[in-house]
């Protein structure tokens, strides 16, 4: 829409927008003291992480947006984010990642030590491996097996879409995740009330 930043850049930057995602003043809220003053000499300012008491105010102003629609914005960030902040304000990575181009990679799920699986091409075939494995070696997770993209697909027609073609849409609405074990995976239905999972050897 050619709308610049308040700064006047023709680029937004991703953590420009994450902030204003984050920003409860969009749902007519207002958290007070977020940053404080930690050396009055300097007037150098802090983060407030639980240093300093701070105080929540509902419905200071007219909203922008609902709070539904705000608190889905924060569940679905959640979801997608790579990295934990820690007590002490340090970072670390997830083993789970969120992946916007494929679906797979939302739902493959290592039995072992929780991590996503990821995509990777092998002599020209598409395949997915434990993150963990793929970061760390086969030590760290060794009983995780590699899953041929094709045959995984080939067991969703089966168990999910049930009408002899892969259905990406189907998946994406009913799977909530495939957990892989060494001999066998388990689909997990987000609504199916009937079976809420099916166990598939492999």
């Amino acid at each position: 829409m050619d709308i610049k930043t308040v700064t006047g850049n023709e680029h937004w930057d991703a953590s420009t927008i994450q902030k204003m995602l984050k920003n409860e003043k969009y749902k007519g809220d207002t958290r007070l003291q977020k940053t404080y003053v930690e050396d009055y000499m300097t007037g150098k300012k802090m983060r407030n992480t639980g240093q300093r008491h701070s105080y929540y105010i509902r419905n200071s102003h007219p909203a922008i947006v609902s709070d539904e629609i705000f608190d889905k914005v924060q569940k679905e960030m959640n979801k997608r984010s790579r990295v934990v902040y820690k007590e002490d304000g340090t970072m670390e990575s997830k083993g789970k990642r969120y992946n916007g181009k494929y679906i797979l990679g939302n739902i493959l799920e290592c039995g072992y030590c929780n991590s996503s699986y990821r995509r990777r091409t092998e002599i020209g075939k598409v395949v997915w491996r434990c993150g963990t494995r793929m970061e760390n070696g086969r030590d760290k997770c060794g009983d995780s097996p590699t899953l041929n993209e094709e045959w995984v697909k080939e067991i969703l027609v089966e168990v999910v879409c049930k009408n002899g073609s892969y259905d990406e849409a189907m998946v994406r609405d009913r799977v909530e995740k495939i957990i892989i074990f060494k001999e066998s995976l388990e689909v997990c239905f987000k609504y199916d009330k009937r079976a809420s999972s099916v166990l598939y050897k492999i």
